[in-house]
């Protein structure tokens, strides 16, 4: 995921069914790690996009 926002990726989920956790990497932040949230957003890089984590 690094490389991706080293190349001008703005915002990506990791996603972990396993561990149930979500890593959430944003340019220039330090990576977010949730527990398994029910919504993850696409903040303001995809206004009103919502996708459903949990089942």
């Amino acid at each position: 995921m690094q490389e991706y926002i080293d190349n001008g990726l703005p915002l990506g989920w990791l996603i972990n069914p396993q561990d149930a956790e979500v890593e959430i990497y944003r340019s220039q932040k330090a990576v977010e790690v949730i527990s398994m949230p029910a919504i993850i957003s696409g903040e303001s890089v995809l206004p009103g996009f919502e996708l459903q984590v949990q089942q």
